[in-house]
């Protein structure tokens, strides 16, 4: 499946999720898709070698398409870099329950992403995780489990 062919998956997929949501509304459908295409352009950016980048592609917009839905289109650029890294390093590193802090002092947002304990799903690694984010000093949580997949890529499962 061509790249392209799985950020519209996904995309689409985040689309339908966000019009099942009894309270969703313009922002929260406009947010799914503006987060769900920054977090592809940026899990592109940050995948690295061209095997990575689909893996980083799918998997910054499911994380944007989450983070959108929940927030709306509030978070810039900036923002959505700094939680996808942190989420990236809480999965790969971060002690079960150790928060993994970020901050954007620019905009003054900020959260944290919370590791749960690994375990084996199908013989991959997985973690489920908590991500908080502090918009105008309010809390909006998002929780997902991540698997990594054999190139060492993180996938929202």
């Amino acid at each position: 499946m061509k790249s392209t062919t799985r950020i519209s998956a996904v995309a689409l997929l985040a689309t339908a999720l966000a019009a099942c949501s009894s309270d969703s509304g313009r922002k929260e459908v406009g947010g799914t898709l503006v987060g769900a295409g920054a977090g592809a352009l940026i899990g592109n950016a940050i995948g690295g070698a061209v095997g990575n980048r689909a893996a980083g592609t799918i998997a910054g917009a499911a994380l944007g398409g989450i983070l959108g839905n929940r927030i709306g289109a509030a978070m810039d650029d900036e923002d959505k870099r700094r939680a996808y890294a942190a989420q990236v390093q809480a999965l790969e590193s971060g002690p079960s329950g150790a928060p993994v802090a970020w901050r954007n002092p620019d905009s003054g947002r900020y959260g944290s992403v919370v590791p749960g304990q690994a375990f084996d799903q199908n013989g991959m690694n997985c973690r489920p995780y908590t991500h908080t984010i502090y918009m105008d000093g309010k809390p909006q949580t998002a929780r997902g489990t991540a698997c990594r997949n054999p190139d060492g890529t993180w996938q929202p499962v």
